[in-house]
């Protein structure tokens, strides 16, 4: 089960979304999701200068969070450490479940339960937990159906989007003992509860990820809506919380917009069912709670982003997923497409410093430049302006790339440059914009007789739009 999944977007990205709009069931279904989550979070927002003031708001919180993040970092530590919580630093994926077993070996736990946790996706926790021999089960119902598959989340919200009724009831069937088939989703979601209420009680170490910290006064900050977060925190003997470094804000008080901002763009609620506030292990007297939190703080990346002025905006991400709800690529060929950890306009900006340039620039090429993920996202991020910003760097010469991306040039073409300079020198000199003009028109005998989709589609319209035109000169 959940066999290591090792995608190279670059080389395969074109072949897994051409295979997705290829198929009706999935774009129906991508096509329903994306409608109904939008229609939520616009229902949330009725008052758009209230929206805009909120959206504003939540953009300084997160800016101001970024320009003190090495001295809120320090302070967070400080204050989790006089907590009772422990802290560890982790720059790389390996390390950062190096840390993770030797936690788990030091307490002798041969299993763990976890709750909703992109970071662990990211660094494969799983995965690594697996080959050291430590049982690793999803309590989120759509990231346990999901490994129940051997598939990566294709949402960060909703792990599972992709799949059906049909499809969940047919995998519950088949890998879970004693489940015979129904289609019934309260019968599905009693059958994974069932499973997992059983394992709340006997795992080792419950897992979570954070979405936001306090530094003043050393608070993890979880929301969710299943309970399953709270369970994997609370009843375990030790919890692990593993999240980003970009995740921490000054102030309790600046908790409040932005999960205002979180829920409702995320999935059209007011609030979630559960926020939990973790500030310290179980103190004497409580009834419940873990006897040992233990925080790894990740890098993967994030300081090279942070240290360039205009990619830093990448980090304001509160991980709402309402960029991919509103983007027409990720509607048209779900998550799994992407074949990274973060799908979407926000993994197309995100990937490239956690992976690097070189294996993800077909992802920033892959976008209309819309510009829909920036006007939904609640923190006012310039993804169209970071894609652009993006291309550019896959696409300098390498020798004069520089270090602000991870394999930047990579996507470097001497040929592509000489076109792309004569096309700008084409528009940029009027004489030889005559001179392009007067070659086109008398040499278009040597376009291709087959036409693309597109400019098939536009030909045919013309008379359609011809007589449009009439009948609305006419009235």
């Amino acid at each position: 089960m959940n066999q290591p999944l090792h995608f190279v977007p670059t080389d395969e990205f074109r072949q897994r979304a051409q295979a997705v709009v290829e198929n009706p069931a999935l774009q129906k279904s991508f096509r329903g999701a994306m409608d109904f989550l939008q229609n939520k979070r616009s229902a949330q927002f009725p008052d758009d200068h209230a929206l805009q003031r909120l959206r504003d708001l939540g953009e300084a919180i997160r800016q101001y969070s970024l320009s003190r993040l090495p001295e809120l970092l320090e302070t967070l530590e400080d204050k989790l450490t006089a907590n009772g919580i422990q802290v560890h630093w982790a720059e790389t994926p390996e390390e950062a479940n190096r840390i993770f077993i030797d936690i788990a070996q030091a307490h002798e736990a041969r299993s763990v339960i976890k709750g909703k946790s992109m970071v662990s996706e990211e660094v494969e926790l799983n995965h690594a937990l697996q080959a050291a021999g430590i049982e690793a089960l999803e309590s989120d119902m759509g990231e346990y159906i999901v490994q129940l598959a051997d598939e990566k989340p294709s949402h960060i919200i909703m792990p599972a989007i992709h799949k059906t009724k049909v499809e969940i009831a047919e995998l519950f069937a088949e890998r879970i003992p004693d489940v015979d088939y129904t289609d019934s989703v309260d019968e599905l979601i009693q059958i994974g509860r069932k499973v997992l209420r059983d394992k709340f009680a006997t795992a080792d170490i419950g897992v979570s990820g954070v979405n936001m910290m306090v530094a003043e006064t050393g608070t993890l900050c979880l929301v969710e809506n299943e309970g399953n977060g709270r369970m994997s925190t609370t009843v375990p003997r030790v919890h692990i919380a593993i999240t980003g470094i970009e995740k921490v804000v000054e102030k309790l008080t600046h908790v409040p917009p932005l999960l205002s901002l979180l829920t409702r763009s995320a999935t059209g609620q007011a609030i979630t069912t559960y926020v939990n506030m973790i500030s310290s292990p179980r103190k004497d007297g409580e009834l419940d709670g873990p006897d040992a939190v233990h925080l790894i703080l990740l890098d993967n990346g994030r300081t090279q982003a942070y240290a360039d002025p205009q990619l830093r905006s990448t980090l304001q991400c509160i991980r709402c997923g309402a960029c991919m709800n509103h983007c027409p690529v990720y509607t048209r060929i779900g998550g799994h497409a992407y074949g990274t950890t973060y799908p979407g306009p926000i993994g197309k900006i995100i990937s490239p410093h956690l992976l690097g340039l070189d294996s993800t620039y077909a992802l920033a090429t892959a976008s209309t430049l819309c510009g829909a993920c920036a006007e939904v996202c609640p923190v006012r991020i310039p993804i169209p302006d970071l894609l652009i910003r993006l291309r550019t760097e896959a696409y300098k010469n390498p020798a004069t790339a520089g270090e602000a991306v991870r394999g930047a040039g990579s996507a470097y073409s001497s040929v592509a440059m000489a076109l792309w300079h004569g096309w700008a020198a084409t528009y940029r000199y009027p004489s030889l914009y005559r001179l392009f003009t007067w070659c086109a028109s008398r040499l278009r005998f040597l376009t291709p007789r087959k036409q693309g989709g597109w400019t098939r589609n536009h030909i045919a319209m013309q008379p359609a739009k011809r007589r449009f035109r009439d009948r609305v000169g006419r009235a």
